[in-house]
């Protein structure tokens, strides 16, 4: 029962003393608000660097994961090879891959997957539909029934191209949120109107559900047009087919690659001694590249981060030196008072502490702001990093303790009558 009545008195007394320290810490930090200013600056400017690009990073790895979920882990793409390498021995084909190519691959491909070719016919260009018109920032995709299963695509209304839309070369087309949006009122069903492309009319059979931005480009501003009618009707130049494989859940994506590649090398009449004239690419690849690039972009972060706060740990710990010569003859008095050498110890410490705290939030609220600014301006989401706000703080403090340490303890060390006689 002893106990418990006096270590209640020695707890409120150390926590009087704690309140003291901070008190005074404060106190001393208004003196000197020049030095403190430019060294929490230097603090906030570390740590805005280090939670500024991190957020941007996580942010952007975010709306990127996110958008290669939506379509799928097994996606495989086949597109022409624009650079030929130097040890191909002959050139069989056009670089570009031609209709009649990607339709003999739909054809002769034999593992279970959904197959789409698809091909830009329009890039930047303008939708009309009455006295409206879209933003010359609108894609039109010529492609098959296949597209919208392929890439995980939702109708808000009506229906996708079908095979024979395809085959009859029909003047419809599949639009996007954003252009139905544009062009049409909000009370109106786009299903059944006219938007003309180029000069060319073309009924609206369907409208996607909004997708958002996403790696590959937003479907909210495209049109799909039968590639049979595209070719015929608006395509100005030689297409450059992209042929799309959605391998079924029991094949494997490395046994569809095989089969894709095998298959593509006979359509293109490939001997085995040629060096293949097109690529593949899968989408766990992609990924993977993406994560070795975010994480090479988290290092340079933390490396950035990590060398202002050296600087600003020396620029501390030089402050926090000269305050204890400055404050010589208030150590002396406070020791000639009674003051304990831990107190003058801790009082230090927590000065040091309070300018590293102030100067990471500071940092932390501007590196948040400015991150998810630069993912606005790259259309990516909106994050907040706790992870790293917690390495902040940490940071932080490792950089408080460390620069007051040696001040603290040369403070704690003087000896009060020297003190109360230094000029």
């Amino acid at each position: 029962m002893k106990r418990r009545i006096s270590a209640t008195p020695r707890r409120n007394r150390r926590l009087t003393l704690a309140a003291e320290n901070i008190a005074m810490a404060f106190r001393a930090i208004r003196s000197n608000k020049l030095r403190s200013s430019l060294t929490i600056a230097i603090i906030a400017l570390g740590i805005t660097s280090l939670v500024g690009i991190l957020t941007a990073v996580d942010s952007m790895d975010a709306t990127l994961k996110d958008a290669y979920s939506r379509m799928g882990a097994g996606i495989i793409n086949i597109r022409s090879l624009y650079s030929m390498p130097a040890g191909m021995h002959r050139i069989r084909n056009q670089r570009e891959i031609s209709r009649a190519q990607a339709e003999r691959f739909t054809d002769y491909y034999r593992a279970p997957a959904t197959v789409t070719i698809f091909t830009t016919v329009l890039s930047g260009t303008r939708a009309e539909a009455g006295q409206k018109r879209t933003n010359p920032t609108t894609d039109v995709i010529a492609t098959d029934g296949n597209y919208m299963k392929h890439n995980m695509l939702e109708l808000s209304s009506g229906r996708s191209l079908s095979a024979a839309d395809v085959e009859g070369g029909r003047f419809y087309c599949v639009i996007g949120d954003n252009v139905a949006r544009t062009l049409f009122e909000a009370q109106d069903d786009p299903v059944g109107q006219t938007v003309h492309i180029s000069g060319r009319s073309y009924i609206v059979i369907g409208v996607t559900a909004p997708v958002g931005n996403n790696a590959g480009g937003s479907m909210d501003d495209n049109i799909l047009v039968p590639y049979t009618n595209a070719l015929a009707n608006l395509a100005a130049s030689t297409p450059d087919f992209t042929i799309g494989i959605l391998p079924e859940p029991s094949v494997s994506s490395e046994t569809a690659a095989t089969e894709a590649e095998m298959t593509f090398r006979a359509v293109r009449r490939l001997a085995p001694f040629d060096d293949a004239d097109f690529r593949i690419t899968r989408s766990e690849a992609v990924i993977e590249e993406l994560n070795s690039t975010m994480r090479t972009l988290t290092i340079a972060a933390i490396v950035i981060g990590l060398v202002t706060l050296t600087g600003a740990t020396v620029g501390l710990m030089n402050i926090m030196l000269v305050s204890v010569r400055e404050r010589t003859r208030e150590i002396g008095t406070r020791k000639a008072l009674g003051a304990a050498s831990k107190r003058i110890r801790a009082q230090f410490l927590m000065e040091s502490v309070i300018i590293g705290q102030t100067g990471g939030l500071i940092g932390i609220v501007a590196g948040i702001l400015i991150g998810n600014i630069i993912a606005a301006v790259m259309q990516a989401s909106f994050v907040i990093p706790w992870l790293w706000m917690l390495l902040a703080i940490a940071l932080c403090m490792a950089v408080g303790i460390l620069s007051g340490y040696i001040p603290a303890k040369r403070a704690a060390a003087l000896d009060p009558i020297e003190c109360l006689r230094y000029e």
